[in-house]
């Protein structure tokens, strides 16, 4: 792509499409412009080095100085470009980016400046285009701790929602950290005490976490398919969901993060389930697991 090309063409964009580009562009005051992109960091730090240069009294120092200037921000605009370009496909025809905060959007793109990394970028796109479809879903404090996520982190965080069934929101069912199954994914007591520790989720290695106030039968769902429950008691059942909870970043995290069904699993929580005397009327034949959206 040459320096005077336009990023984006407005005219093949849908309405939200247009109207995030330009959300993004008022909120940061007018340096980012991808559909008039001109490098504005790298052409205002050339600005600056021919005036340094001009100055008898400049030094090397200053002049490396400015040229370091010049590396950094450029690769930051590319960042945020990147980001941007990324998160434009995700977006709905009922995105309504115009009422996405300026200040969340300037947050976010303070924190997501640096990330280069491909994968994580793509991560946080998601959150961008999710709070453009539906402004509110991801909280400063959440866009603030992805900005400390590292990949490591994040992989094994995805790795965990591989266990989330749908029970209302997302809970990942780890009932014995010791398990193989749990293992051969990278979920042990370490790794789920490290995720408690940089606040994704609430782990009790002591205690169960049980939901309380099931109704005769109810639907649950492991990665889109549905799991029809049938308890003994009319109301007020409960139901073990093991050692781990999402917290509120977790949660948010949880449906961007790119985890898929383990193989197997469905079968491994029917079983447990069964010997609690729960009735299940439509077992998960893995063909119909979907990977959740």
């Amino acid at each position: 792509m040459s320096e005077g090309n336009s990023l984006i063409n407005l005219g093949d964009l849908s309405k939200p499409a247009t109207v995030l580009i330009e959300k993004v562009s008022e909120a940061l005051g007018g340096y980012f412009k991808p559909y008039q992109i001109k490098r504005v960091a790298k052409a205002e730090a050339e600005a600056e080095i021919i005036k340094a240069q001009a100055q008898i009294d400049v030094t090397d120092l200053q002049r490396r100085a400015l040229g370091r200037f010049i590396v950094e921000e450029a690769k930051k605009q590319d960042n945020i470009e990147k980001i941007t370009q990324k998160a434009i496909p995700e977006l709905k025809d009922s995105a309504t980016p115009q009422d996405v905060e300026d200040d969340w959007i300037t947050n976010f793109f303070d924190k997501c400046r640096i990330i280069s990394d491909d994968e994580m970028q793509s991560l946080w796109a998601k959150v961008l285009s999710g709070e453009a479809n539906s402004p509110g879903s991801y909280s400063k404090r959440t866009v603030n701790f992805l900005g400390s996520l590292d990949k490591a982190d994040a992989n094994l965080f995805t790795s965990l929602c591989g266990f989330g069934w749908f029970l209302g929101d997302v809970v990942p069912l780890v009932f014995d950290v010791k398990d193989p199954i749990y293992n051969k994914n990278e979920i042990n007591f370490n790794s789920l005490i490290h995720l408690d520790d940089i606040g994704l989720v609430s782990f009790n290695n002591i205690a169960r976490f049980t939901r309380l106030g099931f109704p005769k039968q109810v639907t649950i769902s492991y990665y889109g398919t549905p799991v029809n429950l049938e308890f003994q008691k009319p109301e007020g059942n409960e139901l073990e969901t093991g050692r781990v909870l999402l917290t509120k970043t977790g949660q948010q995290l949880s449906s961007i993060c790119g985890s898929k069904p383990v193989n197997g699993f469905a079968d491994y929580v029917i079983a447990r389930w069964a010997k609690k005397g729960i009735i299940l009327s439509s077992p998960l034949p893995n063909s119909r697991i979907k990977h959740r959206t």
